[in-house]
């Protein structure tokens, strides 16, 4: 005590005087108000927060190890794996990781779907939230080209060939990105170092997406407002047990991937060697592309297609202003819930779809789960909000709480007297 007292404490207070850094993470990290209510569909932000820095660490070890040249890449890789102290943990922690992080990330999404999160004055904290996405998307692109595998070639072929249909530039930008006339060590050196900074922009990203969330606030599953004190409770420790439950649970479904199933969300392919004079029977993109992949092909027009998979991710950023409805929670929406559903099993569908040849019936029911992903959209979200009556919310957090408290009370003898019966 003597030692925390006249040692401890004064270095504290002389850091935190010059340099609050403590007080601004009590509070925004202890004594930060939160809504009352929150339900473990709200552990994902943190477990993405940990997942990101897993992914930052685990890649600069493998960058230590990796060499960014057409010839040596998957000698690299090999060589990391096979002579490098836990190089495969590393490795395998790294390429587990991603598809952790897009797990979290859909559900994340789909949960402020569902509970109106995008909805104001959160519609800054969503487009934000997009961005971070759209950053994701294009380094989990670029990682996935750098172990030089039939696959990472292919899929970098096809993917980067889609901007020739660009009118007027697009051949000539397909050549920058190439850096020359055809993927080689220009191009490989480019998305290496595009990927090991693109985790920085995410970084800046997230701060942002951080900072629009302190400033309104959490949304909760009423999607009411806090309005008194006896709405919210400290972050810590009643959050902060919380989320450490839900990392003990994400852990082990994580661990056991890298330790016991390290090739499951990998393509047998990309075990191979690239060699531009083999094409794969079948060239797919990792599974969380398939659903924009699925879109891309269900147009015969090269330009339309492309612009359809642009606008499959960039058609979020204005989603805050397609709902108009006034109640922002799913529960108190029985018909936007019910398209809800739908449109979930619609996204599953495209994945699907997108790991299927382009044949038929797939061909048909990708167009057709296609049009429903935008019609949900363009149609039925706008429709929805405007002829939808839903049912009214709670006044406040606390009167929401209190009346499922007392639902939960009164079911109780009801269902033992059932049982009695």
């Amino acid at each position: 005590m003597n030692f925390y007292k006249n040692i401890v404490l004064p270095i504290h207070d002389w850091v935190d005087y010059r340099l609050p850094v403590f007080s601004y993470v009590r509070k925004n990290l202890v004594d930060y108000p939160t809504p009352k209510n929150l339900n473990y569909w709200w552990n994902f932000g943190a477990l993405l927060g940990i997942t990101l820095m897993t992914m930052i660490i685990t890649g600069i070890f493998l960058a230590f190890n990796y060499t960014p040249h057409t010839e040596l890449a998957f000698a690299s890789v090999e060589h990391l794996m096979r002579d490098v102290n836990y190089g495969w943990l590393i490795r395998f922690m790294h390429s587990s990781g991603a598809s952790m992080f897009f797990i979290l990330v859909y559900i994340h999404m789909f949960r402020s779907l569902y509970f109106g999160s995008f909805k104001a004055p959160r519609e800054l904290l969503w487009i934000i939230g997009v961005a971070i996405y759209l950053a994701m998307m294009a380094t989990a692109f670029m990682g996935y080209v750098l172990p030089w595998g039939q696959m990472s070639y292919w899929g970098a072929t096809v993917i980067t060939s889609l901007f020739s249909a660009i009118p007027i530039v697009g051949d000539s930008l397909v050549t920058w990105i190439w850096g020359g006339f055809v993927i080689g060590d220009n191009t490989l050196m480019r998305f290496f170092v595009v990927h090991y900074l693109m985790p920085m922009i995410i970084v800046l990203l997230v701060f942002f997406h951080l900072w629009a969330l302190h400033s309104h606030h959490s949304n909760n599953p009423l999607g009411v407002d806090m309005k008194t004190p006896a709405d919210s409770i400290p972050f810590h420790p009643y959050y902060t047990i919380k989320d450490l439950l839900g990392l003990g649970v994400f852990l082990t479904f994580y661990l056991t991937f890298v330790f016991f199933a390290p090739d499951y969300f990998g393509h047998p392919d990309n075990y191979v060697e690239a060699n531009p004079l083999v094409t794969p029977a079948h060239i797919v993109p990792e599974w969380y592309f398939l659903p924009f992949y699925a879109i891309l092909r269900s147009i015969d027009d090269k330009l339309l297609g492309v612009i359809a998979m642009f606008s499959a991710v960039s058609i979020l950023f204005v989603l805050p202003w397609l709902d108009r409805g006034r109640v922002r929670s799913a529960k108190f929406r029985p018909i936007y819930r019910q398209f809800f559903w739908l449109f979930v099993a619609d996204c599953f569908l495209l994945g699907y779809i997108g790991a299927q040849s382009a044949v038929e019936p797939f061909v048909t029911i990708g167009r057709l789960a296609a049009a429903y992903y935008f019609a949900h959209f363009l149609i039925i979200i706008p429709l929805v909000a405007k002829f939808e009556r839903p049912l009214e919310p709670p006044e406040s957090i606390s009167a929401g709480v209190l009346e499922a408290q007392l639902k939960s009370k009164t079911a109780e003898p009801a269902a033992q007297l059932q049982g009695a019966e």
